[in-house]
């Protein structure tokens, strides 16, 4: 065999030379070490990250805290993408809903037993065969209004068509005699004198459509007839008389409402007539074939002989994405932001707004054989052949909404990802700052020392609340809200490192005279070397439980300023101005899910973080070991 044959097998044989970081983590992770050893003979070798674990997980407060930061931190992380945040979301029907997901639950008595079903803003009102009335959801409109109080002489009525608006509910009895109750401040519950008068003759009192709309009523007779009333500030409540006598069918929008005439066209039948948008009705609505109308809160749909529909108005929320339907449209009607169309196959096809799930239809709706369908708001009641009942859309919300109708589910999810992202970011900035001053104060003492510790006393000294109160006010007013976070978390770094740095010193004093540190001088290393290769890691196990008690304390600071309105600024979400917007008597005490649940989450993370320090601390504390 050749030489050279034989040195290949040497080297061969030869073992490679592991990194430092590798035996490391073989070593202290693995539990594999390189140095062979007897393990008949020789203890079991347990190494320090091992001795640390064991000592943490057997405190039960180390454990719950680790859980349910865990928990708390999946949940804001993974969360948004579920829940997306949309700064501009406001609606003022979804305004300090209580926590639920009872507003298309229909009761009992309804099951296979529905005449009429009216969907309210966060409620719903039906009526049975009988003529019985029924409510669910949230009805609540005012602190001393409640829709779920019915008059005793609408409960003993028979009645016939409901329907259900804002702020109030109207129905009529097979006699022809109509019932309004809820907030009536606003005139919905008087009648004009032509309505008056109709009942009072019985003619053209034959009511066959029934609407309510935002503080206003319509009632239409099979003969062609309108009659409209409620708060005449607020919606076009007026009726041409040219079209009186004609009139099909009618729908509202949010301030206006349009007609269906028995000719077959849509005509806008109130006075405000060209400022209105809604009066420039597409063409093919104007040739005598429409068969039906429906409206949202800015649009209008008109439905063709041939199944055709048009959209016009100001489109916003996908009303005008019309889908491509497998079968001819029968019957067509409008949500708040969304459409819904019943087919001659008997199925349902949603579109539009999808905020809630409003558009999201069934497969059980999908697959034909719906019989009737009632729409409103963000609801959907399909009834099927068979009398079964589908339902879709908006349920509750399990954490209610705040004053501008925001889910607050969604608000406390995308708040703590911000007030944690602000907490890490500023523990890192101090950390940074702290260790290298600290470092180099503790180990080359002296003048060095003297003056880092000065300026450490200036920084410390500084009233932090106050300062940082200015700082942001002085500067953050120049700024857009994404660079007032930045700043947040850099004020809140860079007045945060003293304790870290005092830390930090008192530490390598104590490490800079131990022997490895003479020994490292002796061999010729680098000052720098010194510092972050060997006295650096004998100080990481106090420095990390000082950064994890610090990471709390931040996210509190974060808080304060925002609480105190010197933080983040709305609409972007922290926990901070979430509890700062729960900052007045009136929600302490009505809307007390406003401030709770962000109050529970905050306080759990927190205490749970100091839980985690805690005991990290005992854990790598050796004298508390023997203890």
């Amino acid at each position: 065999m050749s030489r050279k044959s034989d040195k290949n097998m040497v080297e061969n044989k030869t073992p490679k030379k592991k990194s430092t970081l590798v035996r490391w983590f073989r070593s202290n992770v693995l539990r594999k070490h390189d140095l062979p050893y007897d393990s008949a003979s020789a203890e079991t070798i347990e190494t320090p990250l091992q001795i640390v674990a064991q000592n943490f997980f057997k405190k039960k407060t180390a454990i719950f805290g680790i859980v349910v930061f865990t928990l708390i931190l999946l949940f804001v992380l993974v969360g948004p993408q579920f829940f997306r945040l949309n700064l501009g979301e406001q609606d003022s029907t979804l305004t300090n809903i209580p926590p639920g997901s009872s507003m298309m639950k229909l009761p009992k008595e309804l099951r296979n037993n529905v005449r009429d079903i009216a969907p309210g803003r966060t409620y719903g009102v039906g009526i049975d065969n009988d003529g019985h009335l029924y409510t669910w959801g949230h009805t609540r409109i005012s602190d001393v209004i409640d829709l779920e109080n019915i008059p005793d002489e609408v409960q003993a009525a028979d009645l016939e068509y409901i329907a259900a608006g804002d702020d109030h509910i109207v129905a009529i009895d097979t006699s022809g005699k109509l019932y309004v109750w809820g907030n009536t401040r606003r005139g919905q519950n008087v009648y004009t004198s032509d309505i008056m008068g109709a009942q009072k003759s019985g003619k053209n009192w034959d009511i066959v459509q029934l609407e309510a709309a935002n503080q206003c009523s319509a009632a239409l007779d099979k003969d062609g007839y309108l009659y409209l009333w409620g708060n005449t500030s607020n919606m076009d409540l007026k009726v041409r008389k040219a079209y009186q006598g004609q009139i099909a069918k009618i729908s509202f929008t949010a301030n206006e409402y349009i007609s269906l005439l028995k000719d077959g066209n849509v005509a806008y039948t109130g006075f405000k007539g060209k400022g209105s948008p809604f009066s420039v009705i597409p063409e093919p609505l104007l040739q005598g074939k429409t068969v039906d109308i429906a409206s949202t809160s800015k649009t209008m749909a008109g439905l063709t002989e041939d199944g055709e529909i048009h959209i016009w108005g100001k489109v916003d929320r996908n009303e005008g994405a019309i889908p491509v339907f497998e079968s001819k449209v029968v019957k067509l009607y409008g949500g708040r932001f969304h459409y819904s169309a019943l087919l001659e196959d008997g199925s349902v096809v949603s579109w539009g707004g999808n905020d809630f799930g409003q558009a999201l239809v069934p497969s059980a709706a999908k697959s034909g054989n719906v019989e009737s369908l009632y729409v409103g708001y963000f609801q959907n009641y399909a009834i099927k052949e068979n009398g079964d009942d589908i339902t879709w859309g908006l349920k509750g919300f399990p954490l209610g909404t705040d004053d501008l109708g925001r889910d607050m589910l969604t608000r406390i999810i995308n708040g703590g990802r911000v007030t944690m992202l602000v907490g890490a970011i500023a523990v890192v900035i101090s950390t940074i700052i702290g260790v290298t001053l600290g470092g180099i104060a503790g180990y080359f003492g002296g003048k060095v020392d003297l003056l880092i510790m000065r300026v450490s006393e200036v920084v410390g000294g500084l009233p932090f609340i106050p300062f940082a109160m200015i700082l942001s006010a002085v500067i953050g007013s120049r700024i857009n809200p994404q660079q007032r976070m930045y700043l947040i978390m850099v004020v809140l770094g860079v007045l945060s490192w003293v304790g870290t740095c005092r830390l930090v010193r008192a530490q390598f004093f104590a490490q800079r005279e131990m022997e490895y540190v003479t020994a490292a001088k002796a061999m010729g290393f680098r000052e720098v070397g010194i510092i972050f290769r060997h006295i650096m890691p004998n100080v990481f196990s106090l420095l990390l439980v000082s950064m994890t008690l610090d990471f709390a304390t931040s996210m509190l600071t974060e808080s304060t300023l925002s609480y105190l309105g010197f933080g983040i600024p709305l609409p972007t979400p922290t926990w901070g101005n979430l509890l700062n917007g729960a900052n007045n008597s009136i929600v302490i005490q009505q809307y007390w899910w406003r401030w709770v649940f962000p109050a529970i989450i905050f306080g759990l993370c927190v205490i749970c973080i100091n839980l985690i320090g805690d005991a990290l601390r005992d854990a790598m504390d050796p004298k508390a070991t023997e203890r």
